[in-house]
């Protein structure tokens, strides 16, 4: 069952610490220049690629954006259209992962 699953900064940071997950960053360039998290893919919505998405992966697949809202639409997408099993949302997105002190 597809399914798209929230998930905290915390627990997003100790998957990428664990390589378990990949993390997809689905802001646009000048919001990049603001804040980045380390090893995120940058894949933005408004020129989403669809095909850079990993389907063949064992990892949690993670979105993020700036609050969630954005990265969600995108996860939820990407199951209605069977191209992902699951994926996670970043609650919060990128704020929150400030918000917590995670760099």
């Amino acid at each position: 069952m597809s399914v798209m699953v929230e998930a905290s900064a915390l627990e997003v940071k100790e998957w990428l610490d664990q390589d378990q997950a990949i993390l997809i960053d689905v802001r646009e360039h000048q919001e990049l220049a603001q804040f980045a998290i380390s090893g995120a893919l940058h894949n933005p919505m408004s020129s989403f690629d669809f095909d850079s998405v990993p389907s063949e992966t064992d990892k949690k697949l993670v979105f993020v954006c700036a609050h969630g809202v954005r990265s969600r639409q995108v996860g939820q997408y990407l199951i209605q259209e069977n191209r992902v099993p699951a994926a996670y949302n970043l609650t919060g997105g990128v704020a929150a992962w400030a918000q917590a002190g995670l760099r």
